[in-house]
């Protein structure tokens, strides 16, 4: 196989980013697993919303969402002689949640190696090219 096609087979997809997880790509999501990482023995529902600036309703139905993917588990109980929601992301979250993160240090890397390269698109193109 010759140098270019080796080069060019490498490129194609590389910008692609299949490790970006639509489950916890979406921002309340993120959010949620993010402060659940930062809570590995379990946050109350109420912290948990606040922590999101999420409504009873959206935390719901986003926890629901991530249980369904095996990523997080809900517990009741009670405390203080009243019920309470513990949320909690599960081992298989917190691995897939550190593959997001992985791939999405990339996506940042990518972009910061592009700014510092400075040279804006335009000024890339040959004679002849003009906005459309």
């Amino acid at each position: 196989m010759s140098r270019a096609k080796q080069k060019r087979d490498e490129a194609i997809g590389r910008f692609a980013y299949d490790g970006l997880d639509r489950i916890i790509h979406e921002r309340a999501r993120l959010s949620i697993l993010t402060s659940l990482v930062s809570h590995p023995q379990g946050i109350l529902f109420n912290d948990l919303k606040e922590l999101c600036a999420l409504t009873d309703g959206n935390l719901s139905r986003h926890l629901q969402l991530l249980q369904e993917a095996k990523l997080v588990e809900v517990w009741k109980g009670a405390g203080g002689g009243r019920p309470q929601t513990l949320c909690r992301i599960t081992e298989h979250g917190r691995a897939r949640f550190l593959e997001y993160i992985s791939v999405l240090e990339s996506v940042v890397s990518d972009a910061m190696t592009a700014a510092k390269e400075g040279v804006s698109p335009a000024r890339r193109l040959a004679k002849g090219w003009a906005p459309a």
